[in-house]
């Protein structure tokens, strides 16, 4: 029996508002957050991301705080991103209502913690989130494709393949894949990089970046998505989670009607 295809919305919180912008420049409003999540739930969603966008110090309890309402709100899973740089941050987002944890920036300057989450909670809570994109003139690696933080502002020189390898192997539950070439633009997904991450891990991975139509979608589950995740084509009514999926089954996509 197939595993059916995930819909995921994807809310970027700052200071407690969604916004939106492209290549994480450019932000402009796109409501609130728990409107939006129980929006997202009546629709149909499979599961909901929130990143926390800032993730400062000073905005972390209004995190907790949008956590703890849309979870009182919204009965399907929900992800929890931005700032997490611990094992306690992760038993806090936890404790607030949050079913995963997802971990960028901390896990790329100490790999070790992808490892200590999971042993702690189960690797099915950690989303290793992966903000990747074409190597620019001067940088090299192997796959062709490099790990960026920061928004994509700034390089590492990480081979993205290679590093999703490591996670899986550190103990990511899954991973969250998102080509800032294509993030905001709707473009369609970068089914070039998320393929050549596919062929080499086995753990669940989420395509993400640069959706626009039903299509884009499909070709990503095609292309071997477990799930598929977008923000502004959710957030601002071009497309709903609902024809989205119809699109994947009407192709021989397995979802959740």
């Amino acid at each position: 029996m197939s595993v059916a295809v995930r819909v995921i919305p994807c809310l970027d919180v700052d200071a407690g508002r969604v916004v939106k912008g492209v290549n994480f420049e450019n932000l402009r409003d796109a409501g609130d957050p728990v409107e939006l999540a129980q929006r997202y739930g009546v629709q149909g969603a499979d599961e909901l991301t929130f990143l926390d966008v800032t993730a400062s110090s000073s905005n972390r309890e209004t995190t907790y705080d949008v956590v703890r309402r849309t979870a009182e709100q919204v009965f399907i899973p929900l992800t929890v991103g931005g700032g997490v740089r611990t094992v306690e941050d992760v038993d806090k987002l936890l404790r607030a209502g949050a079913d995963k944890v997802g971990v960028n920036t901390a896990a790329i300057a100490r790999p070790e913690l992808i490892n200590e989450i999971a042993e702690r909670f189960g690797r099915q809570v950690l989303v290793l989130s992966v903000d990747a994109r074409r190597v620019p003139d001067g940088v090299s690696t192997q796959s062709g494709f490099e790990v960026t933080t920061h928004g994509g502002k700034r390089s590492t020189g990480i081979d993205a393949v290679e590093w999703a390898i490591r996670a899986q192997e550190l103990g990511a539950g899954e991973i969250l894949l998102n080509s800032m070439d294509a993030d905001g633009t709707m473009d369609g997904f970068d089914l070039e990089m998320f393929s050549a991450v596919r062929r080499e891990v086995g753990i669940p991975l989420i395509a993400s970046g640069g959706a626009s139509e039903p299509g884009d979608f499909t070709k990503a589950a095609q292309a071997g998505a477990d799930a598929v995740l977008a923000a502004s084509v959710f957030h601002f009514g071009k497309l709903t989670i609902d024809q989205v999926k119809r699109d994947m089954a009407a192709n021989g996509v397995e979802v959740r009607l």
